[in-house]
């Protein structure tokens, strides 16, 4: 959530920003911001005005009674009701333009980084780089999709019959893939200095608002009303909402958890060839990297967590590319993102396999999450999340990459967790 400060002091490069996002009415929603936090400083300009004068009647009164001039006292009384009622209006009416203050800066997504390139799609997203070899294939490869009938390691007609369509079931050596991925993902991050977070996988609203996953994605998100809580579509939720209405001490930053969970995504709207098999599941396993830091390293710390993912699909053998999102591209609360995405020689594609972001203090100011520093003043610290890795898509292309006539090749690191080599 923006700052209203923020947008005060920095209207020009705050409406530039979101006009790269491609929202239409920028200036439109600024200046309403701008209004409403006129109209509550006034009422509370009004309410401390009157309460001074309440204050200086309940003493006059007070003089008033100690001389035995009671008539007198009881004469200016009336004035304090009339204060009583005036002062109530006043706190309704600050209250309620406070919550359309706030509910009007939840709708405003976060600033885009200067670096962001302009662009309304995918399309207009920039390639950073490209590493690996895009492996040939044998004539005759095969779509994941068809490999995993092969070899009956995943069942989608299972997982409908259980459930539904995009709630697979990963049978056998499936099943330990995944299980070797996850443990791999786990260990890596270990070593590389994170703390280990097992969080719960259901979260209340005040979660949801405070990532920033409400109300803008709340269509995508399973809910249970008899609960009302929400099945997270991914770890940052609950992990970054355990450092909510927080004042941490600037010897503790950066704070590096990563944990392990299900996630769950109603990915409404999805269809098409480009989401068959594992290319799009409404449940899926991912190892997600979070970082709480100081505002002046967030930006250093987004390349180190960028060259940490890379590193792990490195060690998978996987080719893969990096790409700077472009404002109509990125998610509601980045301010800075890069896309990871693997190549899959037999769909011949990208697929996306990770995005880490740096959202500033956009999720942090809704959170109250905040640092005191040497000087014993409080700030907001800035909050950052990773892929580190989703496991549907790196299956998909560890299953159609390394496959040969005669079965699936294993990548080297995985080998001690997979306990073989081959499907």
């Amino acid at each position: 959530m923006l700052l209203v400060n923020q947008i005060r002091e920095n209207y020009a490069g705050i409406l530039a920003g979101l006009q790269k996002r491609n929202v239409s009415n920028a200036s439109s929603i600024l200046d309403q911001v701008i209004a409403l936090d006129d109209s509550r400083k006034s009422t509370q300009t009004q309410r401390d005005q009157i309460q001074a004068e309440a204050n200086t009647i309940s003493k006059q009164i007070g003089l008033l009674m100690k001389e035995g001039r009671a008539e007198e006292a009881v004469a200016i009384r009336d004035r304090t009701s009339q204060i009583k009622e005036q002062i109530k209006d006043l706190e309704e009416l600050y209250s309620k333009t406070e919550e359309e203050l706030k509910t009007l800066l939840y709708t405003i997504p976060n600033v885009p980084h200067t670096s962001v390139p302009a662009g309304k799609s995918a399309e207009d997203n920039e390639v950073v780089l490209e590493h690996g070899r895009i492996p040939t294939l044998f004539e005759g490869k095969l779509p994941h999709w068809e490999l995993i009938k092969k070899y009956d390691i995943i069942d989608f007609d299972l997982g409908v019959k259980i459930t539904g369509a995009g709630f697979p079931v990963y049978k056998g050596k499936g099943a330990r893939l995944q299980r070797a991925l996850i443990n791999f993902f786990l260990d890596e991050a270990l070593a590389a200095g994170y703390t280990e977070i097992q969080p719960p996988i259901l979260v209340n609203e005040d979660s949801g608002y405070g990532t920033g996953q409400l109300p803008d994605k709340e269509g995508q998100m399973y809910f249970a009303t008899a609960d009302q809580l929400y099945l997270i579509p991914t770890a940052e939720v609950p992990i970054t909402n355990l450092y909510r209405d927080l004042i941490v001490t600037e010897e503790s930053l950066p704070i590096k958890n990563v944990g392990y969970t299900p996630c769950f995504r109603r990915e409404a709207g999805s269809w098409g060839a480009h989401v068959r098999g594992l290319n799009r599941l409404h449940q899926f396993d991912k190892v997600e990297v979070v970082q709480i830091t100081h505002p002046d390293k967030s930006y250093e710390t987004l390349e180190s967590m960028s060259a940490y993912v890379q590193g792990l699909l490195q060690k998978l053998e996987l080719p893969y590319r990096v790409l700077r999102l472009c404002g109509g591209d990125m998610g509601f609360t980045s301010a800075l993102t890069y896309d990871m995405e693997v190549y899959s020689a037999a769909q011949e594609r990208w697929l996306e396999v990770s995005s880490v972001s740096n959202f500033e203090t956009y999720q942090t100011n809704r959170l109250k999450l905040r640092f005191k520093g040497e000087d014993k003043k409080t700030q907001l610290a800035h909050s950052l999340n990773g892929s580190a890795l989703a496991l549907p898509r790196i299956v998909a292309s560890i299953l159609e990459n390394n496959q040969t006539p005669d079965g699936i090749r294993m990548p080297k690191v995985l080998h001690q967790y997979l306990g073989f080599e081959t499907i």
